[in-house]
């Protein structure tokens, strides 16, 4: 059976113009992505079942080529193109790269590189050859970026601002607590310290229980700073996290700490998470030291009220 419409992003242009990192920037906002790919191929890749078997993913797909590519012929590409479009259903976009040829001379003498289309002659022959080849294929596309003046992270920005799409590419986001007395999570971005909060263990009725029981929760929000400081983390996190997707980070772990790792930090990384998904995010939640046994040495004298 026939796979549905997809969203088809042909990237190609001048090499050392950026390719690379447009199709990897893609990846990480959760396209995929085939390089070098040659057309003859295209069908067979297009009728393919993903792996495991999901024939109904709606990933836009990008596919990398250039002058290099085995089967090369630009005229028979934009004919392709159109027959994917009128044939197939499929929505096909073309993003050309174009750079200076004094900058990618640069660019060639700085990585040392040899041009593929001139591998025993100096770069400029190369480029000046690719430019002859790929000049239909500018005229055809429906998207330029001249990367003459661009660095690689200026040009990830431009194609993440360009192509993100919603729900695609999210970072994945870890919600954890821990005990400062067990170390620091190694995979941390962000740490709030919430010792400062009162401390259920020095309660013997409370000390048995987690932060996960109703009566340690509501125990640790009834301390007078308790409603201030998780609505300033709240409001802290929802301005960072969409900078974070911005950016491409793919994983994003906040984790919450108190001593021993059992109440407070668990209560207030239940309750962030809570807060998290009703503003629309989909927070991961673990609690790495809850099994822990509770043990005074760890959690210091009881503070003074």
């Amino acid at each position: 059976m026939a796979r549905p419409p997809k969203d088809i992003l042909l990237v190609t242009g001048m090499s050392g113009a950026g390719k690379s990192t447009v199709l990897n920037t893609l990846e990480d906002l959760g396209w995929e992505v085939v390089d070098n790919l040659p057309l003859v191929l295209l069908d067979r890749l297009l009728a393919s079942p993903l792996p495991g078997g999901d024939g109904g993913d709606s990933r836009p797909l990008a596919i990398g080529f250039g002058a290099a590519t085995r089967g090369f012929g630009p005229e028979r590409i934009v004919q392709r193109i159109k027959q994917l479009r009128d044939e197939h259903g499929h929505e096909v976009g073309t993003l050309f790269l174009d750079c200076a040829g004094s900058e990618l001379e640069r660019r060639y003498a700085e990585t040392r590189r040899r041009h593929p289309l001139a591998l025993d002659r100096p770069a400029s022959d190369g480029i000046t050859r690719e430019r002859e080849l790929l000049a239909p294929l500018r005229r055809w596309a429906n998207r330029l970026i001249d990367t003459t003046t661009l660095s690689a992270n200026e040009l990830a920005h431009q194609i993440r601002t360009t192509f993100h799409r919603d729900k695609l590419g999210e970072p994945v986001l870890s919600i954890v607590s821990f005990g400062f007395a067990r170390g620091l999570p190694s995979n941390a971005d962000l740490v709030f310290d919430m010792r400062f909060l009162r401390n259920p263990h020095w309660v013997e009725a409370l000390r048995p229980g987690t932060g996960l029981d109703a009566d340690v929760a509501a125990y640790v929000a009834a301390d007078p700073t308790y409603e201030t400081a998780v609505a300033q983390i709240e409001a802290l996190l929802l301005t960072l996290l969409p900078r974070y997707r911005a950016e491409g980070k793919a994983y994003v772990t906040v984790a919450f700490g108190c001593t021993g790792g059992r109440h407070r930090s668990v209560h207030v990384a239940d309750t962030m998470a809570a807060r998290l998904r009703a503003a629309g995010f989909s927070p991961t939640v673990s609690h790495r030291d809850l099994a822990t046994a509770p043990q005074d040495s760890l959690e210091g004298a009881p503070a003074r009220v």
